[in-house]
């Protein structure tokens, strides 16, 4: 078993946006196939949990951007586990240029679900066993979770086709980053130099189901709108107006 998971990546084509630099989806598809694969050398990965009827659920994640890696730089993606909080088992994240400092810093936060009667249980279990790596956070707090909002005007919507559900049957978490980028003026997205996303996955979507895109910008009297602009987000189901998922995503400029 390693208590921290490493790979070298290189940014590619795919990963970068018209600014040559990392996307926020792109830095979701780093998290998650470290995470797959760190899951599977600690023996709770897809099969194993199978095994005992459970499945792992991604909750909630902050992701903090300092600096966006550039075409073709090479860099290491780490995860590891942090424990329990209550519900949720805690798993962070960092991707490191060469000179092995943090471009991206991330916490999730994961939900343990009994398959058959679709209930969380309680993580202690399976965390107990696993690496604590005790001092070591990515992230100085836990993954944020997110109020509703009253002010959002719908943006966007989404019928969830073929490639967007996973081997879950449902959307696939990177999927609601890339509906979250595409509601948004690409300008801003390929300007930031520095972004924050929060987002809690509320309920899963189904094939065929739309699902509406509401947003609003986040009004912040100590940053200048030159510098700073925030907005949240929240992804309905058209039929019947339940939230599939609330973000809030900052975006810092030079």
């Amino acid at each position: 078993m390693l208590a921290v998971w490493q790979e070298t990546a290189s940014v590619r084509f795919g990963h970068i946006d018209r600014s040559d630099r990392l996307t926020l989806d792109a830095v979701f598809q780093f998290f998650q196939e470290a995470a797959i694969s760190h899951a599977e050398n600690l023996g709770v990965g897809r099969a194993d949990m199978a095994r005992t009827g459970q499945v792992w659920l991604l909750s909630r994640i902050s992701v903090i951007v300092d600096r966006r890696p550039a075409y073709n730089e090479t860099l290491t993606v780490r995860t590891w586990p942090r424990g329990g909080e209550k519900l949720f088992a805690v798993r962070d994240y960092d991707i490191r240029d060469t000179a092995d400092i943090p471009a991206v810093r991330a916490r999730s936060a994961w939900l343990i679900i009994d398959m058959e009667r679709r209930r969380p249980l309680r993580p202690q279990f399976i965390m107990d066993a696993l690496p604590q790596n005790e001092g070591m956070n990515a992230l100085p707090s836990s993954a944020v979770g997110l109020e509703a909002r009253n002010n959002l005007q719908k943006a966007d919507e989404r019928r969830a086709r073929y490639t967007d559900v996973d081997y879950n049957g449902h959307v696939n978490n990177i999927r609601y980053i890339q509906w979250i980028e595409d509601a948004l003026d690409p300008e801003l997205l390929a300007k930031a130099e520095k972004m924050r996303l929060d987002i809690n996955y509320l309920n899963e979507i189904l094939p065929d189901e739309t699902t509406e895109i509401w947003s609003a910008p986040i009004e912040n009297a100590d940053a200048p709108s030159q510098t700073y602009q925030a907005f949240a987000f929240e992804g309905r189901k058209a039929h019947n107006g339940q939230a599939a998922f609330r973000a809030e995503l900052r975006l810092e400029y030079d």
